[in-house]
């Protein structure tokens, strides 16, 4: 099954390119289940996103409308992550990838910035994944992936969870950090200002849906309260895609928890969004 938006056959002439990882092997949550997460956003966004008149079918658009040419790759083994995007991105096309859990984006961050160099990382997460006692899974993304990016042009969002390891870390490598109530604080458009003007030419967005609060996604793996609000999430992403991005994740969706599928139908429109504003680059 392709999710809705896709709208081409052809790898060739699409500009983005939609790929899911079933694969939840290196999470230690106790809710087990985001590997079903691929199949379930697509499965959605073609329930929800989608309006039948007679014979024909077609995709309920963001106001922008998807002006961009999306292909639908399916789903890859883990093992496959590291070849399948470096092949998306040497044409210079954009992967937007479903997991999975979020260990998952090491491998996509270490492949793109094979082709980039160190790339700037907006990492969306109630966690900060800056563990570096432990190596190669789910809360050790950001140690693991340090190599690939440029600290100085890369921020986490929506942390509000961490533990003294992380805080050192996150104090030791002076990484940026935006938590809800710096939102509140500050509002979304000084929040805005300030990341468009952090982040690179390069940039890479990963979003562990557990930044936003359950209230809004409470199918995750590990769900924490006084989260940031699915528009604020929104308008963030449509911000930094309309500046440009070189690719997008969306992890740690778990449907086993999900209530009547908001939490899949939630991320099937955070994607529709972001190739919305991709029009605008």
């Amino acid at each position: 099954m392709r999710i809705c938006w896709a709208n081409t056959e052809n790898y060739d002439e699409s500009d983005v390119v939609i790929l899911g990882v079933p694969d939840e092997s290196k999470s230690h949550s106790l809710r087990k289940g985001t590997s079903e997460a691929p199949h379930k956003i697509r499965e959605i966004s073609n329930i929800r996103d989608t309006y039948k008149r007679g014979n024909e079918t077609s995709a309920g658009y963001p106001l922008g409308g998807i002006n961009k040419k999306v292909y639908d790759y399916g789903n890859i083994l883990r093992t496959e992550v590291n070849d399948v995007i470096s092949k998306i991105v040497s044409k210079s096309k954009i992967p937007i990838t479903i997991g999975g859990d979020h260990s998952i984006s090491t491998e996509i961050i270490r492949s793109i910035s094979k082709r980039y160099g160190p790339i700037s990382l907006v990492y969306f997460d109630a966690h900060p994944d800056f563990i570096s006692s432990s190596s190669g899974y789910y809360g050790s993304v950001l140690h693991d992936v340090l190599p690939d990016i440029d600290t100085k042009s890369s921020a986490q969002i929506g942390i509000r969870t961490p533990e003294q390891e992380e805080i050192d870390n996150i104090k030791k490598y002076n990484l940026s950090v935006i938590t809800p109530l710096d939102i509140l604080k500050n509002g979304i458009t000084e929040i805005d200002r300030t990341i468009l003007d952090k982040i690179g030419k390069n940039t890479y967005v990963s979003v562990d849906m557990d930044a936003i609060d359950p209230a809004y996604a409470p199918g995750v793996s590990v769900p924490v309260p006084l989260g940031l609000g699915n528009l604020e999430v929104l308008y963030l992403l449509k911000s930094i895609a309309k500046k440009g991005i070189v690719g997008l994740d969306i992890m740690e969706v778990c449907p086993n928890y999900d209530i009547k599928d908001r939490t899949s139908h939630l991320a099937s429109r955070m994607i529709a969004e972001v190739i919305s504003s991709l029009n605008e680059t």
